[in-house]
């Protein structure tokens, strides 16, 4: 068991958050994880009050960019006890992303343990209503204080819990963008690092000018093959299998990604991790065989595509055609409170005796 002190806030500030109206990552819990790499190795992991942090000016994150982080989320269980979706390969994907962004790797028990303490400490801030949760930000950053070139040989892993409702409302409407790029094979699109981000603002922001709510990004070498979309994975439901664009080290791996693939071929549907050329889809929903899109993530869960357009052309898909894309969330919200049985072994159950101090 990791040595993780625990200090507790003296006045909660929760008397002060109206849960009926919680919007998503806009507020906070009381307490936070947080730990140091320095000496080559992490230390001093500890549980504290949210509180600001002062920075140099010099701090590297700012001015070199090694900064990467984790969604996941704890819901409240039907009997009260709280429980994490998928947490493993949360923890899997964050040591990835800290390997390409060239950042030490955190050890696996200790970030698993400190999220749990985490949570039961701060228990009351899960939120009970239907698709809400409490939603834990592990992000790690350097922070040596140098103007150089280089890997920082210190760093802070701070994992942070918001209370959140559902981060889509209603359903998107896509542009797929043909003239930006998200990633490229070789670059840091796998990895979930803040300036692959950054780097979407501002193709967003002109998709948004336009009245659209995300950007459906397409490869950055022949910009025609199907990546992902800013929020989320993506997926074409076809009349006969469910496709989905193979991970090819320009996407994110994504959690909810891998779920719904599970799910899906445990229920007997076919599903094709391929290249998929935005032709392909245009095609495929030309003959009627594209009957539903829908986006996947941690934040996203499962969202609907209303429509999808590229250069001239609009493809829409109507609310009673979203039959698959509803049962998934419905199943994954249903796993993640524990009203639907976890034959896939996706959940942990935070409970007693993690000794929380």
């Amino acid at each position: 068991m990791a040595n993780i002190s625990i200090t507790r806030v003296t006045d909660s500030r929760m008397s002060e958050v109206d849960f009926e109206h919680l919007g998503f990552g806009k507020v906070f819990s009381d307490h936070m994880f947080v730990s140091d790499y320095k000496d080559g190795q992490w230390q001093n992991h500890r549980i504290v009050p949210v509180e600001k942090m002062s920075m140099h000016p010099a701090n590297m994150t700012l001015h070199y960019g090694q900064s990467i982080f984790e969604g996941l989320k704890a819901s409240m269980g039907k009997d009260g006890t709280p429980i994490l979706f998928r947490a493993d390969k949360n923890i899997e994907r964050l040591n990835l992303s800290a390997i390409r962004m060239c950042m030490p790797e955190f050890p696996f028990d200790v970030l698993m343990e400190g999220m749990k303490k985490l949570i039961l400490i701060d228990k009351a801030w899960i939120p009970t209503a239907p698709g809400s949760s409490l939603y834990l930000r592990p992000f790690m950053f350097a922070t040596d204080e140098y103007l150089g070139v280089a890997a920082s040989t210190t760093y802070r892993l701070i994992v942070l819990a918001s209370p959140s409702g559902v981060y889509y409302s209603k359903p998107v409407k896509l542009l797929a963008e043909d003239h930006y790029v998200r990633a490229v094979k070789g670059g840091v699109g796998e990895a979930k690092t803040a300036g692959n981000y950054a780097a979407s603002l501002y193709p967003a922001k002109l998709a948004k000018q336009k009245g659209f709510d995300q950007i459906l990004w397409l490869d950055g070498i022949y910009n025609k093959y199907v990546q992902e979309v800013g929020t989320m994975n993506i997926f074409f439901v076809l009349k006969d299998r469910v496709i989905t664009p193979a991970e090819d080290g320009a996407i994110l791996k994504g959690v909810t990604r891998n779920s719904i693939i599970q799910i899906l071929r445990s229920r007997g549907i076919q599903v094709e991790e391929k290249l998929i050329s935005i032709d392909e889809i245009l095609d495929e929903y030309a003959k009627g065989n594209l009957v539903e899109m829908f986006g996947a993530g941690t934040a996203a869960v499962v969202t609907n595509v209303q429509s999808m357009t590229y250069k001239d052309k609009t493809i829409t898909f109507a609310e009673d055609a979203w039959s698959l894309s509803t049962d998934l969330k419905n199943t994954i919200n249903g796993l993640r409170t524990g009203e639907v049985e976890d034959t896939y072994l996706f959940t942990i159950r935070v409970e007693e005796p993690v000794q929380v101090g």
